[in-house]
């Protein structure tokens, strides 16, 4: 990470509030709750954005409002408007592979067929830090509901509760 350059925090989700609390949308809930609570939002560059002095970063928090398959667009304007290496780059997001209540990281690798992922790799390349919070498969559950379906499905009120206890779990040092 270069120090003398801003932190970027997306969280990926669809704007919209058909789509708040959706599987899709952790991204968006996870960014909500790290986030300072009197953070100002503006519109800019496609995004939703706030920002705030963590721990001596500048670090802008971004939901981007272009809607999951084209948030590279959004990202890509912010890191060209504000001059930050892809190294600076922090994306937090669903992943159908990984259990409710759980996260993985990484930095680099494939999108594993995650949209928002695909078009931010397009945009600025894949070098930069994934936070993947599980939301479960349908066969997890047993559910016929296709997975398309599945991610803009909502959560039980005891995923919610998971889904709440592993974002508060995250460490973004």
């Amino acid at each position: 990470m270069q120090e003398n350059k801003p932190v970027l925090i997306v969280g990926l989700g669809n704007p919209g509030d058909e789509y708040k609390l959706t599987r899709h949308n952790v991204g968006f809930m996870a960014i909500d709750a790290i986030a300072p609570s009197d953070s100002v939002w503006k519109k800019e560059k496609n995004a939703l954005t706030t920002r705030a002095q963590i721990d001596e970063h500048d670090v802008i928090f971004v939901k981007p409002q272009t809607f999951m398959n084209n948030s590279g667009d959004a990202v890509a304007a912010l890191m060209k408007f504000y001059k930050i290496p892809l190294e600076n780059l922090i994306v937090i997001h669903d992943d159908m592979d990984l259990k409710v209540g759980t996260f993985r990281e990484k930095t680099g690798g494939g999108s594993a067929g995650h949209n928002g992922i695909k078009s931010i790799d397009a945009n600025v390349g894949n070098e930069y830090r994934r936070i993947r919070i599980g939301i479960g498969h349908p066969r997890d559950f047993e559910s016929p509901i296709p997975p398309v379906d599945w991610v803009l499905g909502k959560f039980n009120a005891d995923q919610l509760k998971q889904i709440q206890s592993v974002i508060k779990s995250i460490n973004l040092d």
